[in-house]
């Protein structure tokens, strides 16, 4: 593997909603690389509540202190997507033990298809490992504070979300 793609890591999810736990994990990770690329998945068999552009803005907002941090729609095959940015290590999140079957299943199949590139995994900050994006979205919907959980821009967009299609 190229020292050059090796310094390019991609960090691919539905980020439906970016959550505090995300950019815990951004902000530890951008430091370790040249270039860190958030990829926002499309994932329409996921039925995501928010629509790529607005996800895609919504993380652009969360990281832009990161002067090395570039967020990117995609609606392509994860493998393809890396290889098209040039991608050298895929960046993974780990919250829970349970996670872990899941994410090596992936992390195999990734090895398989893109063999050149490794997946690394990193574990969020304690206060940030049991968020996740479905459950902000259940508690926001229902119209609970989510405020603790992730970027006040995010807050304001779900809520505005829910009003919207209410």
């Amino acid at each position: 593997m190229s020292t050059a793609r090796n310094r390019i890591a991609v960090y691919p999810g539905t980020f439906d909603p970016i959550t505090n736990g995300h950019v815990d994990l951004v902000d530890r990770a951008a430091p370790l690389f040249d270039r860190l690329i958030v990829g926002v998945a499309e994932s329409p068999a996921k039925g995501p509540a928010l629509e790529l552009g607005l996800r895609v803005d919504l993380a652009r907002q969360a990281l832009a202190h990161h002067a090395n941090v570039e967020v990117r729609g995609f609606d392509s095959l994860l493998a393809h997507f890396v290889s098209d940015v040039g991608g050298g290590v895929l960046l993974r999140g780990l919250r829970a033990v349970s996670d872990f079957e899941y994410e090596f299943q992936l992390a195999s199949m990734n090895r398989h298809l893109i063999p050149e590139v490794e997946t690394l995994f990193l574990t969020p900050a304690e206060q940030y490992g049991f968020i996740s994006s479905s459950l902000v979205r259940e508690i926001s919907r229902l119209g609970g504070d989510v405020s603790g959980f992730v970027p006040a821009a995010v807050a304001e967009a779900l809520q505005a979300e829910w009003r919207r299609a209410g």
